[in-house]
């Protein structure tokens, strides 16, 4: 599976904010990226060139590529209500985000391997495809061998808990109450940026 392999503080220093997650090298040096950092003269950005960055910066959040992320806000324009937290709502339901949420995986990323590395169950069954959307109801597990792994048990420890995911940390289950409202979401995200940037197309 294509993904971005990259160093993560590189972009996230270009985004000015933690994007993958608690990054001690990032609290470090938060300047942007380069040889002169802040002291380097920037052109002020475009219309476009702010919203293509609001792009990027979801794209790098949740994981996904370019081809998935069209595919979704194609998906998010079809259904009622408004584009830009129908996308949202799309990612937030991306099985890898869910266990991100859950808090079984300190990142989206380790998340993504636990379920590619067949960790994760949904609804009693062995779930290996991250890019699955999970629906109100649906109950998500680790599986009873992968229990004991080391990174999952020191996630679920200090994990942060959401309205939207009733979790069990003594048997490591979840279960998908309902959408999040716009409001519950915790990143700093202009989804109405992207909306336009689309728009244009």
């Amino acid at each position: 599976m294509a993904r971005y392999t990259g160093p993560s503080t590189k972009i996230a220093r270009k985004f000015g904010e933690p994007i993958f997650g608690a990054d001690k090298y990032f609290e470090r040096r938060n300047v942007p990226p380069g040889q002169h950092g802040l002291a380097r003269k920037r052109k002020k950005s475009s219309e476009y060139g702010v919203q293509l960055k609001e792009k990027q910066k979801v794209k790098y959040t949740y994981g996904v590529l370019e081809r998935q992320f069209r595919n979704l806000y194609e998906k998010a324009s079809r259904m009622k209500g408004q584009k830009g937290e129908n996308l949202l709502i799309l990612l937030e339901s991306r099985l890898d985000n869910i266990v991100y949420r859950m808090g079984v995986a300190p990142t989206r990323a380790a998340a993504r391997q636990l379920v590619n590395h067949c960790h994760i169950t949904l609804n009693g069954k062995v779930c290996n495809i991250a890019s699955v959307i999970v629906r109100p109801g649906d109950v998500i597990a680790v599986r009873e061998r992968s229990k004991s792994l080391e990174v999952i048990q020191n996630a679920a420890a200090s994990a942060s808990r959401y309205s939207w995911i009733e979790f069990d940390p003594k048997t490591l289950t979840a279960k998908y109450l309902n959408v999040p409202v716009r409001e519950e979401i915790p990143e700093t995200i202009n989804e109405q940026l992207i909306v336009e940037l689309y728009s244009k197309n």
